[in-house]
């Protein structure tokens, strides 16, 4: 180190920085100088450093992540989380350059070259002060901060925070976006459903702020009722419809159709339709209701249980071979079945599909709606004429009873939906013995 004098006065302490003794000239550098005191001014500032403890600094550097301070010749960043309890959106909310602050560390590398600072930590935890009084049941009011699809965030105070499920923002049991009830910045009213203070957690609902429709359900959904719906899903065994927001029932597949056997309910209707359903049985605790649609009618099988009669006749045609069994298509879209040895016709040759033959009806089972049929035995007792007895050995006329029957069978062939209206026609001609 060199002092340099000129005209009498000290201008400056500089380093050396080179000497050339060839030309007898020396380099100094007053900006080393400056350097090296500023390192070594870092080296006591870092050699001091210990976790929790407070310092002075000023802003240096504001980015979207945080925020850079300036501990006297040591940098320090704030990460953004550690800014507030609160949520920030973008550092400048809270912080200016050159701005003066008070600091606390919360971490650094072995060398001390990386120091994480914290703003937040200088404050009482928001959850620490949060109403004693606050428990499951009271009603509170906040703000929507984050939207998820399974929920909705709601800051209820600076750093407090629950969550309102998507499950609890409405009744309905479809699954839904939460982004379909609520947005950010919504002002929100919620009920609290969970509270726990020491993991600082808790769960809101929306829900519980309008009637539950279950409340009430044997009263407007009596059992024996009828009520339109609409169709929103199936299953293999049914199909699942929806009275209104929150209140869905089952229709059994067995409950579709009195006459049409469905393998799957998308051959009965299709996710939208709107059917008349009939409420057969209520479960409150499990939120069940069981419903019918073909209980709306008046079951065909009571009067088919007179026109196909054991020992009447009628005229069929093979549709398919089961088992070696027939599978016989009769008037008014009743489909009955005959074994393999009732097949043998006249000639002693059997019966194929598509052919069209008069068959014996030789057992009838309403409950089973089951019909055997017979070829065979028509030509074994010598019967060739095709005939339709009813109860008490009395034959049908068969003009308005046909045509009734026949009505019948047009109305299930065009929709499957459809009425079956003349079939309480049917059957009072056929009680009156018309």
């Amino acid at each position: 180190m060199f002092l340099i004098q000129d005209r009498g006065v000290i201008d400056m302490i500089n380093y050396v920085v080179k000497i050339n003794e060839e030309f007898r000239n020396v380099v100094v550098s007053h900006k080393a100088l400056i350097e090296a005191e500023l390192e070594e001014q870092k080296k006591q500032i870092i050699s001091g450093l210990e976790k929790g403890q407070v310092l002075e600094g000023v802003v240096k550097n504001i980015t979207s992540y945080g925020v850079f301070i300036d501990l006297g010749g040591v940098d320090g960043l704030i990460h953004i989380t550690d800014l507030s309890w609160g949520r920030v959106t973008h550092p400048e909310e809270m912080l200016e350059l050159d701005q003066k602050i008070n600091v606390v560390i919360l971490d650094f590398d072995d060398d001390k070259k990386r120091i994480a600072l914290g703003l937040k930590q200088l404050q009482p935890h928001p959850w620490d002060s949060l109403d004693t009084n606050l428990n499951v049941g009271d009603k509170v009011t906040g703000k929507v901060v984050v939207m998820a699809d399974y929920g909705a965030f709601i800051e209820i105070a600076a750093g407090v925070e629950g969550l309102i499920h998507v499950s609890e923002m409405s009744w309905s049991q479809h699954l839904r976006s939460a982004q379909d009830f609520l947005k950010i910045g919504d002002s929100v009213e919620a009920v609290v459903l969970t509270l726990d203070r020491e993991e600082r957690k808790m769960s809101l609902g929306i829900k519980q702020l309008m009637p539950d429709p279950w409340n009430d359900i044997e009263i407007k959904y009596a059992v024996g009722t009828r009520h339109s719906a609409k169709v929103r899903n199936f299953t293999n065994f049914g199909v699942f419809v929806e009275l209104e927001e929150g209140v869905d029932g089952l229709i059994h597949i067995s409950d579709l159709s009195w006459q049409k056997k469905i393998k799957h309910p998308s051959e009965f209707c299709k996710v939208g339709d709107a059917m008349e359903v009939l409420v057969l049985e209520i479960d409150r605790d499990n939120r069940r209701i069981s419903l019918g649609h073909k209980q709306l009618e008046e079951n065909p099988w009571d009067v088919f249980e007179s026109t196909f009669s054991e020992g009447s006749v009628h005229s069929g045609t093979i549709i398919d071979m089961k088992d070696k069994s027939g599978i016989v298509a009769l008037p008014y879209g009743v489909e009955g079945i005959c074994p393999a040895k009732h097949l043998r016709k006249a000639d002693g040759s059997n019966a194929k599909v598509e052919e069209t033959l008069d068959f014996k009806v030789i057992e009838f089972n309403k409950d089973a709606k089951k019909i055997v049929l017979s070829h065979t035995r028509l030509f074994e007792e010598g019967e060739d004429k095709p005939s339709t007895p009813s109860k008490g050995g009395k034959k049908p006329s068969g003009n308005s009873t046909d045509q009734a029957v026949k009505a019948i069978n047009q109305s299930a062939e065009k929709s499957t939906l459809g009425d079956l209206n003349a079939l309480s026609e049917l059957k009072e001609k056929m009680d009156r013995g018309e």
